[in-house]
């Protein structure tokens, strides 16, 4: 396994953490941000395109999650998705199992 990998594998593994991979000029990305933003969900964020090695990042999420785009999505070490996935959890009700089972406080 690569070092990247295992570096990103173990950022996205800490328990009690939302991790949001995205970049900073994407509409999705700022979208699913302020999506936790209004359900007051503290959530940590990785700007691919403001990072050195962003691009061996993403290429090494799309080999854990077989997702390509961003934003990449994790709860607790739980792959939720992109924008698009986390609204329709939000709307389903999923989201508030997630949050539940990771200990993640929000206001929905």
């Amino acid at each position: 396994m690569s070092a990247i990998k295992t570096r990103v594998q173990e950022m996205i593994s800490q328990t009690g953490k939302v991790l949001v991979f995205s970049k900073t000029w994407c509409p999705y990305c700022t979208e699913a941000k302020e999506v936790f933003s209004s359900v007051d969900v503290q959530y940590e964020t990785i700007e691919l395109d403001k990072v050195a090695d962003g691009d061996k990042i993403q290429a090494a999420l799309h080999e854990i999650t077989g997702q390509k785009t961003v934003p990449n999505i994790f709860v607790g070490g739980t792959h939720i998705g992109g924008c698009s996935d986390l609204k329709a959890k939000i709307a389903s009700g999923k989201i508030i199992e997630i949050f539940d089972q990771h200990n993640i406080p929000y206001s929905i």
